[in-house]
């Protein structure tokens, strides 16, 4: 792991913390009626325009989430209040970067279609891949370990430090 100067880490806890605050508005979100009576419907607007590939990658996940649409939108609503809450408080950090890492993937290669279509126009590859490198430079720089409980969890989780920000000697 990389080691911060204090004042270095506090600046990087404090990222962490907006950046689960960020989560925390979009978590929000995911517990309105809107998303969870359309979640299917929303994922299958992002096959628009979309190569084969692409879109059939999405008809997977809209057919997955098809078996039981409500269950997947609260688990959706709930995974990102749990990550938001995971980041504000420090706690089971390494557990969250690597959940949210995931989550962010998921999102990005379904909702926003590996950021395409790209054809002639188009200006970006879309947001959530980015998330997917802000929760592994979370990682690399412990950061629930300052203004965290990560501090605290991983003295008495023993060997099962790594899930939070590991044991601090």
């Amino acid at each position: 792991m990389i080691t911060i100067p204090n004042n270095r880490a506090n600046q990087i806890a404090a990222v962490r913390i907006i950046f689960g605050l960020i989560w925390l508005i979009d978590a929000q979100f995911k517990w309105r009626p809107a998303f969870i009576d359309g979640l299917a419907t929303y994922l299958s607007g992002a096959m628009d325009g979309q190569p084969i590939l692409i879109q059939d990658w999405i008809r997977f996940w809209v057919d997955v989430i098809n078996v039981n649409p409500t269950v997947f939108a609260y688990l959706v609503a709930t995974s990102e209040a749990a990550l938001a809450l995971a980041l504000i408080f420090g706690v089971f950090s390494n557990l969250a970067y690597l959940g949210g890492a995931i989550l962010a993937f998921i999102i990005w290669s379904t909702a926003e279609g590996f950021g395409g279509p790209y054809v002639s126009g188009a200006t970006d590859i879309g947001a959530a891949i980015i998330y997917v490198f802000v929760f592994a430079l979370l990682f690399l720089t412990r950061a629930g370990l300052h203004f965290g409980l990560d501090h605290w969890l991983g003295k008495i989780l023993g060997r099962y430090a790594f899930l939070a920000s590991g044991r601090v000697d």
